[in-house]
């Protein structure tokens, strides 16, 4: 996927195809939740993936990931498709409502964004440092359950979470990730 910047046009339509069946359903996903239609939502992962292949030239991998180039262009496409006068339903917002409204999904899209990041970053570890953290965060088991459910000394299990943290921060750090 790195290489999506200098591909041909044929190479472009393989990589645009994998990175359909790899993000299309997280695109649908996002675009039901913050557009609040499936028509929209469909309209929304079709936009992005047509923007992608145009802009895939523009693709820098020292800037981010594929995955962040790809809900970027998803983000504005949201924007415009709420800006549409054809996507807005007939009763008008006023101006702070609809402020309002574009601040909660654009701060909706920047997590879900960050949490892909995140989850990208998380697969690069090791499997037994990965375990660590996810049994940590996503589950909020102590270092000591942890220990116990995997049947490990409470000392591996700190020491894989100590390089596991340490790995995942220079991972994010170099995918200029903020968290």
């Amino acid at each position: 996927m790195v290489r999506l910047a200098q591909a041909s046009a044929a190479d472009r339509d393989s990589a645009v195809l994998e990175l359909y069946d790899r993000y299309g359903g997280r695109l649908y996903g996002i675009g039901l939740r913050l557009l609040r239609d499936r028509g929209l939502a469909e309209e929304l992962v079709q936009e992005t993936f047509i923007r992608l292949w145009r802009s895939a030239p523009r693709f820098d991998a020292r800037r981010g990931s594929v995955a962040t180039f790809l809900f970027t262009i998803a983000r504005r496409t949201a924007v415009d498709l709420q800006r549409r006068v054809s996507s807005r339903p007939l009763a008008a917002l006023d101006d702070r409502e609809l402020t309002g409204r574009e601040a909660r999904e654009s701060c909706d899209f920047d997590q879900v964004v960050l949490g892909l990041e995140i989850r990208e970053a998380l697969d690069t570890l090791s499997e037994e440092q990965r375990v660590v953290l996810e049994l940590h965060y996503q589950e909020d088991l102590t270092q000591q359950q942890i220990a116990e459910r995997l049947g490990l000394p409470l000392g591996t299990v700190k020491t894989r979470t100590f390089y596991g943290l340490k790995a995942l921060k220079s991972e994010l750090e170099q995918r200029r990730v903020g968290v």
